[in-house]
């Protein structure tokens, strides 16, 4: 990280009158870059070990304040780079030297806060504050790895090559512990962030080109039939349990996310076009509109705690307290899984639908997903199963 600065007689190129031109050398990091400095010395006056014109030169003077001037300089630009914290090389400090900053060179985080700033404004419009703040998230992760990687602050984005992606990724593994699905998503957003960068002409290659993102088989997890009903069965010695109990099943009848099972509205339950009450909201995650008919079970529990003067119809309740409660009632139970609200979703679309013949694009929105491929890739071997199940059937 030092800057070395060295002036030199070049006697190869000695003119008629016998006098040699001075020229200058950098290194930084190992790497050289001559120059000249447009000063000419009898070879026989400079003293090599001070770097100096010395008596008799007439202009000896001169050219020691020169030299002077040009090391001043060049010392200033050094300094001026560092001090923006980008990575930078020494045809930069040459650059920066002769005044050469017409070309705007972006940093990588520069750039990602760039973007950051950009789809801040859109929280409310396109995006919800969460996004924004994941997107936060990522790029403290992204700076901690150009600080441990580079020692730097910054790096200058054109130098992106598809080995700065594996190191991430390694360094994400490594350093951060983060699991495959969540160092995904940090991927991912970087992604989105040379998208911008390539369009902005901030970067011309793109260093994704090569890169493929590691799939996660995620395990779906899910009430049998038989736990369902146990559940079902069992009634809590607290008022406290019991009611938990009852929306983690209203929730394995209805698909509905913790949000919107805490929000749900007397409003949001309604006739539908064949007569029958059916469930009606918006799902905070994905903004989609999410519609399911009201089961007998499920309708069972709604009037179990209606009250006419309330506008929702469940009391609130944190996330945190649910599925610590949750806990207690999969012990007292016998059920030897990691009771959460989000296994009422996945029961669900298997216990519920799968399991009882409902076929995969019904399921798929009735689930509110956007794409039938994200039903597959989390449900495909449900299916599989519900097949053999089939099958087995129809040979005995």
């Amino acid at each position: 990280m030092k800057l070395n600065i060295l002036f030199m007689l070049y006697s190869a190129k000695t003119n008629s009158r016998g006098l040699c031109p001075i020229r200058c050398r950098i290194t930084y990091k190992k790497v050289r870059k001559d120059f000249s400095t447009g000063k000419f010395i009898n070879p026989k006056h400079w003293n090599r070990k001070l770097q100096r014109a010395e008596p008799p030169e007439p202009d000896a003077e001169l050219v020691n304040t020169q030299l002077s001037l040009i090391k001043t300089k060049l010392s200033q630009a050094f300094l001026f780079l560092q001090v923006k914290g980008t990575e930078f090389n020494v045809d930069d400090i040459y650059r920066q030297y002769k005044g050469e900053t017409n070309k705007r060179e972006f940093g990588v985080m520069e750039v990602y806060n760039l973007h950051s700033d950009r789809i801040k404004k859109l929280i409310g419009i396109d995006i919800k504050d969460v996004t924004y703040k994941k997107y936060l998230e990522s790029g403290v992760h992204l700076k901690d790895f150009i600080k441990h990687k580079f020692k730097s602050n910054d790096i200058q984005i054109k130098r992106l090559k598809s080995s700065f992606l594996d190191q991430y990724e390694y360094f994400l593994k490594t350093e951060k512990k983060l699991q495959q699905s969540t160092l995904n998503k940090a991927i991912q957003r970087f992604r989105r962030v040379v998208k911008y960068a390539i369009s902005e002409d901030y970067l011309i290659k793109d260093p994704f080109m090569l890169y493929k993102v590691k799939s996660v088989k995620k395990e779906v997890k899910s009430l049998t039939p038989e736990q369902l009903k146990k559940l079902e069965g069992v009634e809590m010695k607290t008022r406290r349990l019991e009611y938990i109990k009852d929306l983690f099943i209203f929730c394995c009848y209805t698909g509905l996310g913790f949000k919107e099972m805490k929000n749900l509205k007397q409003k949001d339950i309604a006739v539908g076009f064949d007569g029958e009450l059916w469930v009606t909201v918006k799902r905070q995650k994905t903004e989609r509109c999410y519609k399911v008919p009201l089961l007998p079970k499920a309708k069972e529990i709604r009037d179990k705690y209606y009250h006419m003067d309330s506008k929702n119809v469940f009391n609130s309740i944190s996330n945190t307290n649910f599925n610590a409660y949750l806990k207690e009632i999969a012990s007292i139970v016998g059920i030897d899984i990691n009771l959460t609200h989000h296994i009422a979703r996945k029961t669900f679309a298997t216990t519920i639908l799968l399991y009882n013949g409902i076929p995969m694009d019904i399921v798929s929105k009735l689930l509110g997903h956007s794409k039938i491929q994200t039903t597959q890739e989390y449900y495909g071997k449900i299916s599989d199963v519900i097949i053999k199940t089939a099958i087995h059937k129809l040979r005995y």
